[in-house]
């Protein structure tokens, strides 16, 4: 199997995560704006998953393109890492509902550090594959983002306990850091797309 074939089988996945978690935003009753006050709390979870599902599906395309060879353990950890994702629209919808409560909270960290720990996975699996000469791994050196990540989604949970806010902002912060794309994986991105082109 291509590297394509399970992008595009990734990609319709992602999509269909983004449209569920879009599709918990209920029309409010009233005419008003003080109608939409109650949605707030619903809105800026939805905001937050969908920025780090974008964040996903951008890395993970990054890191098929980087990806020369599929094999059966590369397709496990891919559904693996699709799994967590698809969990996204539920931990989503239940911690804007019930205003960041503890519980929620820590679910949806416990969430966000399953699926960091699935992605982690499936690039380890990727580079194993593809061996001493894998493009994904000269890109991503020692990942320290993903490690950080990890780290921090851990701590997040049981704060949640503590102050749900603290979660919250720790989410926040994990997902400004992969917003700017590593400028390794750009360069190395960039020399991939012109072998193909010429």
């Amino acid at each position: 199997m291509s590297s394509e074939r399970i992008a595009a089988f990734s990609d319709g996945v992602i999509a269909i995560i983004i449209t569920i978690m879009v599709l918990e935003l209920r029309v409010p009753h009233g005419t008003d704006l003080s109608a939409l006050s109650a949605l707030v709390p619903v809105f800026l979870t939805y905001i937050l998953s969908f920025i780090v599902v974008g964040i996903y599906w951008s890395n993970h395309h990054h890191m098929l393109l980087l990806t020369d060879r599929v094999t059966g353990g590369v397709l496990w950890a891919n559904l693996h890492l699709l799994f967590w994702l698809s969990l996204m629209p539920f931990v989503t919808g239940w911690m804007g509902e019930n205003h960041f409560a503890p519980v929620p909270t820590a679910l949806y960290g416990a969430v966000l550090l399953l699926s960091g720990v699935a992605y982690y996975i499936l690039e380890r699996t990727i580079i194993r594959a593809a061996g001493a000469s894998s493009r994904l791994e000269a890109a991503i050196g020692g990942d320290w983002k993903g490690r950080a990540s990890i780290l921090l989604y851990a701590s997040a949970i049981p704060l949640a306990f503590v102050h749900q806010f603290i979660s919250d902002a720790i989410y926040v912060v994990v997902a400004l850091m992969w917003l700017v794309p590593d400028k390794r994986i750009e360069a190395i991105f960039d020399e991939v797309l012109e072998g193909r082109r010429s």
